[in-house]
């Protein structure tokens, strides 16, 4: 039997008392707040019982799709048995199970796991990690942080200040000091210098500008380079080929520990447990959290090389001063294994790969389209840069910008029963990023409603 809702007072209490999340609460003052109550592998319903596609499994989270019953019962297990204990000089099973399990999938020596509740705050301890560990080795000067432009890190502080966001980060300015940014890998709109140079060229620059950030900073003084594999903002940039590989030779020149940050990357994302092992490269830290356990329970971790963490393993003294109420949660730990046991029963990274290639050529099919610009991304993480200009590819002004993406895309989409994000932290795109369960029935239905309702956005230009 279906729940019947009282949409009216629902959405008033939404108003009333619920804060959303990067919303601006004042346009649902005398709106309706949309709300969601179900979710059926790639499929979302919500209070008036329509049914959408989940075209960014929920926030780049709900991996195995929704409606799992299985993980439901493994939470309500574990509960039963253990509803909570602080992995704060003590350990309980499932983290310890979990850590190991985390500890073999990771490349390298990435055998020490420190778990957080989410993937700020694995950015966050990354930092800090970054910064002790140097001064336990008789480095003391190495604290700054390199990151890359538009680049999103995570709302705490430290998380922020890495973050490439100047108008995500000026309210809450002063923020920690001592982060830099260099040029992200958006190949669409490189350096006009670089029109005519290869992927691997134009590879080349932009990691060099990483080596040019840490002389011009003093190579003493820098800690970390933080990276996503496919960054995030501005529309899911992949890396050119050979980019990561030069990253690597240049923080082992220069002493910086590489931060991959795969908060949104990681399990299965790209088609692999972990997004590095896709392109080819061993950092000294990854920061996860999303897909661990596909939503189901909150959870996170920072995965430490045993280079990195031998000094805390060693004297008495050595202590990591940090950590986390809910981190390890018994429940969000015992969710995780179940939810990677999905991952290796139902062969979910190797669907991915099976299918990225069908997913973009489907994607693609929409550059017929004035409007859109790009097709980028990899794996199960597109993006599409919408364009006023196809030949100069003129973007929107502020304006323009602001009738498009909030006065239409987002509404228009979600009404024509997809739901995604139409974002401009950077340039104009729509993120798409379905659960890794979804074919090409899914693909096909998310093509369609993109192209009547960026046929319908030009008309409004």
């Amino acid at each position: 039997m279906t729940q019947q809702y009282d949409n009216a007072a629902l959405s008033k209490s939404a108003y009333d008392h619920l804060w959303m999340h990067f919303t601006r609460m004042s346009s649902y003052e005398n709106a309706p707040v949309p709300t969601i109550v179900r979710g059926e592998g790639s499929y979302i319903w919500d209070t008036n019982g329509r049914k959408y596609i989940d075209g960014l499994a929920g926030l780049f989270v709900v991996q195995a799709g929704h409606g799992r019953t299985e993980l439901a019962e493994v939470a309500r297990k574990q509960a039963e048995q253990l509803a909570f204990f602080p992995v704060w000089s003590y350990a309980h099973p499932k983290a310890i199970e979990l850590a190991e399990r985390l500890a073999n999938y990771a490349p390298g020596d990435l055998n020490k796991v420190f778990f957080t509740t989410g993937g700020g705050e694995a950015v966050e301890s990354a930092w800090k990690l970054a910064k002790h560990y140097f001064k336990l080795t008789g480095k003391p000067t190495k604290h700054k942080v390199i990151s890359r432009a538009i680049a999103y890190h995570g709302t705490p502080h430290g998380a922020l200040s890495i973050t490439g966001l100047p108008d995500y980060k000026a309210p809450y300015e002063p923020l920690v000091p001592s982060t830099f940014r260099v040029p992200n890998t958006n190949e669409y709109r490189k350096p006009e210098f670089l029109a005519d140079q290869s992927p691997e060229a134009f590879g080349r620059w932009a990691a060099d500008q990483i080596e040019v950030a840490i002389l011009n900073e003093g190579p003493d003084t820098v800690a970390a380079v933080f990276l996503e594999p496919v960054q995030n903002a501005g529309g899911c940039f992949p890396p050119p080929p050979g980019y990561f590989q030069r990253v690597r030779e240049i923080c082992d020149q220069y002493d910086v520990l590489l931060v991959s940050d795969e908060v949104i990357c990681a399990f299965g994302r790209l088609g692999t447990m972990f997004a590095c092992d896709k392109f080819d490269y061993v950092p000294d830290i990854i920061t996860c959290a999303k897909g661990m356990t596909s939503g189901y329970s909150p959870i996170g971790a920072m995965i430490v090389s045993d280079r990195i963490a031998e000094p805390f393993y060693n004297g008495s003294d050595n202590v990591f001063m940090h950590g986390y109420t809910f981190g390890g949660h018994p429940v969000s730990s015992a969710v995780a294994l179940a939810n990677l046991d999905i991952f290796e029963r139902e062969g979910l990274n190797q669907h991915v790969l099976d299918n990225e290639s069908k997913f973009l050529s489907t994607l693609q099919k929409l550059q017929d389209l004035p409007i859109v610009g790009d097709v980028r991304g990899n794996g199960y993480f597109y993006g599409i840069e919408m364009v006023k200009d196809k030949n100069t590819k003129e973007t929107f002004n502020e304006d323009e910008a602001e009738r498009l993406l909030r006065g239409f895309l987002s509404t228009a989409l979600y009404d024509n029963g997809l739901y995604c994000r139409a974002d401009d932290r950077g340039d104009p795109v729509i993120q798409l990023s379905p659960p890794l369960t979804s074919d090409q029935g899914v693909f096909d239905e998310i093509e369609q409603i993109l192209r009547g309702v960026l046929t319908e956005a030009w008309t409004k230009l």
